[in-house]
């Protein structure tokens, strides 16, 4: 094969204080290097003042990851440009977090064997011992780490250990029924996403859909989110919602839920990991 022809993926992504010259500046540098351009995406927020761009580009296998860097340094310094260059040759790690409820988990490792998510599922971490031959079908290795008032901060410790052997790039909270200290948000803020229902209204605590059910509601969702310390209000990412009637039952609700559930958060995981969302204070830009 002619190395010549060889090219490497990447997608650079970064943000600043809007001002003028920006776009033409990293264009100009990155065709410097000979690279070739497939997606560009910008975004102004007039309210912050704030400036997001996310550009693909493809680059002969000579040109490397520093090398794009180093070019790029003098546009970073001139315009004070936050900026990420990720390299599409790996494929990212992720690490699935569980509770009792497996769908959204059932959800994700078919869509990754199927190729949709381009990722590979390091571990999965659980409170219970619900999973384990859900795990050692996919060849996933399974970690059961019970979670008590007692034990949160050993137990939190033993997560952040398996997140970090395993070189995880994202943690996921498929319906995992604990809540993160805020040490943990902190730690791993912008690289984990929890997926929850949110209806209108919305309902707390146990049994959420039966509540939902009870209140007659007419419109049931979810809504995937990056975790903070504040509990379900960090940036979110995607949303959905469904039309209920009063002809279903509160079964019917649950079942819509957990198709809304999996379809979310799957999605949620996909721009992430595609480097289509920038968080932008307590909210997010996100590229189609």
């Amino acid at each position: 094969m002619n190395c010549a022809a060889l090219r490497l993926s990447f997608i650079l992504t970064l943000s600043c204080e809007d001002q003028a010259g920006i776009v033409a500046a990293v264009t100009t540098e990155l065709a410097n290097l000979g690279t070739n351009i497939a997606e560009s995406s910008q975004h102004w927020d007039r309210a912050s003042n704030r400036f997001f761009m996310r550009i693909a580009f493809s680059a002969p296998a000579w040109v490397s990851a520093d090398a794009i860097t180093k070019g790029l340094a003098p546009v970073v310094d001139r315009f004070g440009l936050s900026s990420r260059l990720l390299e599409r040759s790996r494929r990212p790690k992720i690490v699935i977090m569980v509770s009792k409820f497996d769908h959204a988990l059932l959800h994700l490792i078919y869509q990754i064997r199927v190729g949709w998510l381009e990722a590979e599922v390091a571990a999965i971490i659980s409170n219970h011992e619900d999973s384990p031959e859900t795990a050692a079908w996919a060849g996933i290795p399974y970690h059961v780490l019970p979670i008590s008032k007692e034990n949160k901060q050993e137990q939190e410790g033993r997560m952040l250990a398996v997140i970090e052997d395993v070189g995880a790039d994202l943690v996921v909270l498929a319906r995992y029924m604990q809540v993160y200290s805020d040490d943990l948000a902190g730690r791993l803020f912008g690289k984990v996403i929890n997926i929850h229902h949110s209806f209108l209204p919305s309902f707390k605590g146990a049994r959420p859909y039966h509540q939902a059910f009870e209140h007659g509601v007419k419109l049931i969702g979810a809504t995937a989110h990056y975790v903070t310390a504040q509990l379900d209000e960090g940036p979110i990412i995607e949303q959905e919602t469904e039309r209920v009637t009063h002809s279903m039952s509160v079964e019917d609700f649950i079942a819509a839920g957990r198709d809304i559930e999996s379809r979310v958060l799957a999605r949620a995981i996909k721009r992430h990991l595609e480097a289509r969302v920038m968080i932008n204070g307590r909210k997010t830009v996100v590229f189609a």
